[in-house]
Order: C-alpha cells, then sequence, then structure tokens
C-alpha cells in the first residue's frame, strides 16, 4: 500500500500528470455544455433518425417535459463545477453516475459512439483516482497519513512513460476491440447501416436487419432476433 501511495505522491507533484487532469477536466466539461444547452432549450439532443434505437430513446426522453431539462441543468452545473479547480472533485463525482448510465445504454443500443463514450468513462475516472488523497477519508479502511515526495524522485520519468504508453494502448484495445464486440449494429443513419452489409458474412441478413430497423421501426432485440433467424436459415441452406 505504501508503494502505491508512493506512485500516487509522484504522479500528483509531476506537472505532466497535472496538465493531463487539466486537459480530462476541460474535455469533459466541454462535451456535456453543449449537451445540457440543447437539453435546456428543450430541443431535440441528437441527430440520430427516430427509428434508431439510440434515436428513439432520445425522442421518448424529450418528451418527458421538465425532466429533460432538469437533466441538461445538471449536466450544464457539473461541467462548471470540472472547470473550477476547487470545485474539479465536486464535478467529477457528480460526472462519474451520468457517464455510466451513457455508456451502458450506447453499448445496449450499439451505438457508433460508443468508443468516444467509453474514453470519456476513462477519463472521468482517471480524475476520481486523482483526487484520491482526499476521497480516502470517505472509503472504507484505515488511512494512513502520506507525505507528497520533496524532491524528484528517479521513478518519475518511468511513470510518465508508463502511464502514457497505457493510455495509447488503452485507446488501440477500445478502437480495436469494439470493431469486434458486435457482429451487426444499427449505425447512425440507415445508410451507414447497409454500408455494414456488403463486406458482412450475411449481406441478405444484414439488408433484412436494416429494414426492420430503419423500414418497420422495430425494437433492436427483435431485429437482432430476426437477424440470427435469417443467417442461420440461409446458413443452413448452402449446407
Amino acid at each position: 500500500m505504501n508503494s502505491i501511495e508512493e506512485i500516487y505522491n509522484e504522479a500528483r507533484s509531476d506537472k505532466w500528470f497535472r496538465w493531463f487532469a487539466v486537459f480530462c477536466r476541460v474535455a469533459l466539461a466541454a462535451s456535456f455544455i453543449p449537451a445540457g444547452y440543447v437539453k435546456i432549450m428543450g430541443e431535440r439532443f441528437t441527430g440520430l433518425p427516430s427509428n434508431n434505437p439510440l434515436g428513439h430513446y432520445f425522442d421518448a426522453l424529450q418528451l418527458t417535459g421538465y425532466y429533460y431539462t432538469f437533466i441538461g441543468i445538471v449536466q450544464i452545473i457539473t461541467a462548471i463545477l470540472l472547470l473550477i479547480p476547487r470545485t474539479a472533485l465536486l464535478g467529477a463525482l457528480m460526472y462519474f453516475p451520468i457517464i455510466v448510465n451513457i455508456c451502458v445504454l450506447t453499448y445496449a443500443t450499439r451505438f457508433a459512439g460508443t468508443r468516444i463514450v467509453t474514453i470519456m468513462l476513462l477519463a472521468n475516472l482517471f480524475l476520481l483516482i486523482w483526487d484520491y488523497d482526499r476521497l480516502k477519508h470517505i472509503l472504507p479502511g484505515k488511512q494512513r497519513k502520506t507525505v507528497a515526495p520533496a524532491v524528484k524522485h528517479p521513478l518519475r520519468k518511468r511513470l510518465r512513460t508508463l502511464f502514457f504508453g497505457g493510455c495509447f494502448v488503452v485507446l488501440a484495445i477500445i478502437i480495436i476491440g469494439t470493431s469486434y464486440l458486435f457482429e451487426i449494429g444499427p449505425g447512425s443513419a440507415e445508410a451507414e447501416c447497409r454500408n455494414q452489409c456488403a463486406s458482412g458474412k450475411n449481406p441478405a441478413a444484414c439488408e433484412f436487419f436494416c429494414d426492420c430497423i430503419y423500414k418497420q421501426g422495430q425494437s433492436l432485440d427483435s431485429c437482432l432476433a430476426a437477424f440470427n433467424r435469417s443467417k442461420d436459415i440461409r446458413q443452413s441452406g448452402t449446407k
């Protein structure tokens, strides 16, 4: 535990990590300000078509009245708190349950922007870890007093390399991993949905899936079930 806190204190005292924390705060705040403003103004949040599973969700959300406005106000407040150094931790704490909810939603609806939302979640986790020295007082277990390093530690340069190198590895995993996570997805528009059919293993079943989503307006689960049935029928017919 002492070695982990020693690494933590080294990172806290390093300007590269401090600037990265500022970058994460500004980036996360910038993502919430326009999203919150649109909701406060009562406008449609996304350009996704209504037959898209996520677009259908946002259409329904917009019809909830002042709840829709409330979400926008909370997002704006959270963004402002993140931008103020003294309240950044409170902003990160408020941001976390919101971004977890959004992340689960994007995976559930197979949204094309899932990668970006996943990165936002990881950035939020970094900010929470960054303020561990303040959060640890509300965590279970016996807390030990730690002293920040007074001089530059030889571990610091290696720590930078490991951390920022690890960030690139994580980004690569997210980009490549999510490409193979789902066999098919609705995309952000009908054209995007159909574009994946030509390169897929079951073009006809894929076209049937896109028709189910965008022409018939069926739910994602029912269209996926129909896609799997159509795929199985065609595979058995070729044997």
